[in-house]
């Protein structure tokens, strides 16, 4: 079969002299997803996979490298008191919004006091705004950010999608704020002006775009002039989207077709670790099974996971041993090894656990109740076959100890219910924020927002307040080591399976295509072009 044509090239002639004016040169791009998004306001921005189309449309206020600093993009400069209280950011004066807004000072503060507003991010407002005192307008074009107690994460929250600048205006006037959409703007190198629901976005070049964030290969616009994203959630279509010429990049390319991909010689492949934590099992402690330790720590060892992943993945995942993933510059090694794969462990922590019986299935029981654990699992948020993953996981702990594993895959909406009502017994979650402190932070403190292990711990507690309050990275890094080892080995209330990555399948003419320094996730369509 002869393969499509991979892209539109139309170069233009310029009227006078009939020379090329590479400025009007029209050149698209198609590109497949695994994920559609529940938001395209970066406001509220949850899946990790969505993170390129955030930033075609948005801009942060500074920008995170691959080495942890930050560096100027909206801000062009900014100072920190040495009480760690004020922050004074010096922004450029050359930015506008799609809508024609002016980006300043004034902007900025109506973006951080948005999250003030009831019921509009409490995830945000509680974890990483919960230091934000106020934002004054010092000078158009300078702003002064005053928090009340010392925050080591704050700019990371800077240079986070949450930071992504949206036009006052718009966030007065948009039809849908939850949702975002074409008149939700900001200040991208492209402006969202389709989107059609379970089939595709469309972006188009901002022509007046000439402030990316330093560190970007090219200044000025955007080469591609449009560039569409389709939903393919289905990996074997998205691969056969790409061999048969039908779309000129992916991601989310699965293990079982990695050698595929890479035997086609008009194809190429780059894969990267995400950051922020690994893909991990939180055990819900408030209910039985799991309120007992000895059946978390069962559950545990009745996974070979080094046989699943290669099952599941086909040697291409990189097992987690911790909550923190490998890429972080806080991940703990010395958890290797300390857990999983020990099926007669398995067995006397349950037999101790008083789970001795077994029904006619071979599930364990005690007092006429069967070892059910639960997952209810949100589909927008199953990335990885981790559906698989799961059902090889359910296969080896009923087989190596009787436990009564039901996984169910629904709507966000039934997905956030059974959370609210405390109907499961294992969330899975991975998140790729770019600190992992501030992942831990929503995950492990008493009242973390996203806490669903629902246990606590007040020195956990502790250490996670002091690892906030201090920018010394080596002691950050100390505080963050023993939540580990409590997270993990202490009390067992998660169980890490591996560190999720990305990968991006293109044709060898696509180039500039790349991932997030900061992340780990493809990286906006910025500095793609077409090449020849």
């Amino acid at each position: 079969m002869k393969r499509l044509i991979p892209f539109l090239l139309v170069a233009t002639l310029a009227a006078c002299g009939g020379q090329p004016a590479q400025e009007a040169a029209v050149t698209s791009l198609t590109w497949a997803i695994e994920t559609q998004p529940i938001t395209l306001n970066p406001q509220l921005w949850a899946q990790n996979k969505v993170r390129l189309l955030v930033f075609n449309q948005f801009d942060a206020l500074v920008s995170k490298a691959e080495d942890g600093t930050f560096r100027p993009w909206l801000a062009k400069s900014w100072k920190v008191s040495d009480d760690g209280l004020t922050y004074t950011l010096d922004l450029r004066d050359d930015v506008a919004f799609h809508d024609g807004t002016k980006f300043d000072a004034a902007a900025v503060k109506a973006n951080l006091e948005q999250f003030r507003v009831p019921g509009y991010n409490p995830a945000v407002a509680a974890i990483q705004l919960k230091a934000f005192d106020k934002a004054e307008v010092v000078s158009p074009y300078q702003l002064k950010i005053t928090l009340k107690d010392p925050d080591a994460l704050f700019l990371d929250f800077l240079a986070s999608p949450y930071a992504g600048q949206v036009s006052p205006k718009s966030l007065k006037s948009a039809k849908d704020l939850k949702f975002g959409g074409p008149d939700l703007v900001g200040t991208g190198p492209f402006i969202l002006d389709r989107y059609v629901q379970g089939q595709e976005i469309h972006y188009r070049r901002n022509p007046a775009y000439n402030w990316p964030p330093a560190g970007a290969a090219h200044q000025g616009p955007a080469h591609l002039s449009e560039i569409t994203y389709r939903f393919l959630p289905e990996a074997a279509v998205r691969v056969g989207a790409i061999t048969s010429g039908q779309v000129q990049a992916i991601e989310g390319v699965p293990a079982t077709e990695v050698a595929l991909i890479k035997k086609d010689p008009t194809l190429t492949l780059q894969t990267a670790l995400n950051s922020g934590t690994s893909y991990s099992y939180y055990f819900n402690t408030s209910h039985a099974p799991f309120d007992d330790q000895r059946v978390r720590e069962a559950f545990r060892e009745a996974v070979d996971v080094d046989a699943v992943l290669k099952s599941v993945y086909q040697g291409t995942a990189t097992r987690a041993w911790s909550i923190v993933g490998k890429q972080s510059t806080f991940y703990d090694a010395t958890l290797e090894n300390t857990f999983g794969g020990d099926v007669a462990k398995a067995n006397a922590l349950l037999d101790a656990a008083g789970w001795k019986e077994r029904d006619a299935e071979g599930y364990r029981v005690k007092d006429g109740k069967r070892l059910t654990v639960r997952e209810v699992a949100s589909a927008p948020f199953v990335r990885d076959r981790r559906d698989v993953l799961a059902q090889a996981i359910q296969a080896q702990v009923k087989q190596n100890a009787g436990i009564d594993f039901q996984i169910k895959i629904v709507d966000q909406g039934s997905a956030q219910k059974a959370l609210d009502e405390n109907a499961y017994d294992i969330f899975g979650n991975s998140r790729g924020d770019s600190d992992a402190g501030a992942a831990l932070n929503l995950i492990l403190p008493t009242k973390g927002a996203i806490n669903r292990t629902r246990f606590s711990d007040p020195q956990v507690d502790k250490w996670l307040a002091a690892a906030s309050a201090t920018s010394d990275q080596a002691e950050r890094k100390e505080l963050y080591a023993k939540i580990q080892h409590a997270a993990v080995t202490e009390h067992a209330i998660v169980f890490p399976l591996y560190v999720p990555a990305d990968q991006i399948a293109a044709n060898k003419s696509v180039q500039g295509l790349g991932f997030d320094p900061a992340s780990g996730t493809p990286a906006s369509a910025y500095d793609v072009r077409i090449g020849t």
